[in-house]
């Protein structure tokens, strides 16, 4: 079985800059992410309910541990207003170890 990753990279997208903001804010104070970086808006083009469909959408990034994603993503999908929201995590195959050690210190596993 392979290891775990030091860190995650957790992606979500809303269709505001204040939710964005929000859903940063949220998961920051809850120490289950040491930080999120809200971006600009962007096109989204994508299928739903059998139509094809255009929105204008915030991303926002959460960086944080293995151990804290099951309660990032209970935490997401309570808060987030989406039916389906975009939950998905990238593995952090490296990074600087004064980072990686800034957060864990910043993140708290339930």
């Amino acid at each position: 079985m392979p290891a775990s990753p030091p860190l995650l990279a957790v992606l979500t997208t809303t269709d505001s800059a204040e939710k964005a903001q929000a859903l940063a804010q949220g998961a920051v104070e809850a120490r289950l992410a040491a930080c999120a970086q809200v971006s600009a808006p962007m096109r989204s083009v994508y299928r739903w309910q059998n139509a094809i469909e255009s929105a204008e959408e915030w991303q926002v990034l959460f960086k944080t541990t293995p151990a804290c994603y099951d309660a990032l993503e209970a935490h997401l999908t309570a808060v987030h207003d989406y039916d389906t929201p975009e939950i998905i995590a990238f593995p952090v195959v490296r990074s600087g170890a004064a980072y990686a050690a800034w957060v864990r210190a910043e993140t708290t596993a339930p």
